[in-house]
């Protein structure tokens, strides 16, 4: 990829149910609301162009689903190929936080909402 061409980017976005679907909690109180983050690959030209693509399919996941799509896409050009142990995404935040309050805050809050693979 150091030629300039394409390579294969992640693309993060966020969406939002404000009533229960079948693929989330099946159980939302009146006035609270599912937030879905969501990664797809692209093979692109750039940054942009990956984000450009993602965001058109977040509209057409946005109304097949009924969901919101909150405008916000994050990508991550991947260093190797896609394929078993390849980092598909990273972010950096910064935080004062430790490690456990961090994790509290930001990802293990207790309102996630996790499936499994059992059926």
């Amino acid at each position: 990829m150091a030629n300039g061409g394409s390579g294969w980017y992640s693309v993060r976005c966020v969406f939002r149910a404000q009533t229960s679907k079948p693929w989330g909690p099946p159980d939302l109180a009146v006035g609270e609301s599912a937030y879905e983050e969501r990664i797809t690959l692209w093979r692109a030209e750039s940054a942009d162009v990956a984000i450009e693509r993602a965001e058109e399919e977040a509209h057409l996941y946005e109304s097949r689903l009924e969901v919101e799509y909150l405008g916000i896409a994050q990508s991550y050009r991947l260093e190797d190929e896609p394929g078993e142990g390849a980092e598909v995404f990273s972010l950096i935040r910064r935080s004062t936080l430790a490690g456990d309050p961090y994790l509290d805050t930001f990802f293990d809050t207790g309102a996630e909402y996790q499936q499994n693979d059992e059926s």
